[in-house]
């Protein structure tokens, strides 16, 4: 239940910044957190739905232009 609190959490500071017109940069790191949130989540919770949203987030931010 605690990695499920964390990305909601992880989810409203993002929301949060993007609301603050926030540095992209910054965003992008935090987004970067949210892909490894998600995955702990997924290893404690699993299923399908879960499991792909994770594929997608991981796969939309290996497109990135931002450096990690």
């Amino acid at each position: 239940m605690e990695e499920a609190r964390r990305v909601l959490a992880r989810l409203e500071r993002i929301e949060s910044l993007d609301r603050a017109n926030a540095d992209p940069a910054e965003l992008l790191e935090e987004l970067r957190g949210l892909l490894e949130d998600a995955e702990a989540w997924v290893r404690v919770e699993g299923g399908g739905d879960a499991d792909e949203a994770v594929i997608r987030l991981r796969e939309a931010l290996a497109q990135d232009a931002v450096p990690a």
